[in-house]
């Protein structure tokens, strides 16, 4: 079993993300990020979306994906020829004890203090998914109250573009 990310350029029509998450749900392949968004072109959206299964359940996938009408191309990211990255929001409780210890990994990770409180501070961090759980791991000495994440977002390396 293997990991990918699939990037989907689809026309910007309602229930478009509905049908290709719908897919996944009838045919039983789970879904373990989905993003999706509008591109300069109003008309098309990219949706990224992280999956795992052995070669042939993956391409079955690809396969699937392309049959739905509002698929424009549908094309697999390998991990060594593409950028990803997920943004992640968590809010940490801390007090004055607490707070110069938190600011030191908030330093090293390059992340950034969105909200700070009295006895809590929401921290924003982008990157791979590696980065942001190595993240968690440090601050779970600390009290973490909640945790939001957008999902990967990809794109290839050099000049291959989706069209």
């Amino acid at each position: 079993m293997r990991n990918a990310v699939f990037s989907i350029l689809v026309e910007n029509s309602t229930g478009v993300l509905s049908r290709v998450a719908g897919l996944f749900t009838r045919r039983g392949y789970n879904i373990e990020s989905i993003t999706a968004g509008h591109l300069l072109d109003e008309g098309l959206t990219r949706i990224t979306i992280a999956t795992s299964g052995d070669d042939a359940v993956l391409e079955q996938i690809q396969k699937q994906l392309a049959k739905l009408i509002d698929v424009k191309e549908i094309k697999e990211l390998p991990p060594d020829s593409s950028v990803n990255r997920e943004l992640m929001l968590i809010k940490v409780r801390c007090d004055a004890a607490t707070r110069k210890d938190i600011l030191s990994i908030v330093d090293i990770f390059r992340a950034n203090i969105i909200d700070a409180g009295p006895e809590s501070m929401i921290i924003e961090i982008t990157g791979e998914q590696d980065k942001l759980h190595a993240f968690i791991e440090l601050l779970k000495d600390f009290k973490i109250e909640e945790i939001a994440r957008t999902g990967i977002t990809a794109l290839e390396r050099g000049t291959s573009i989706l069209k």
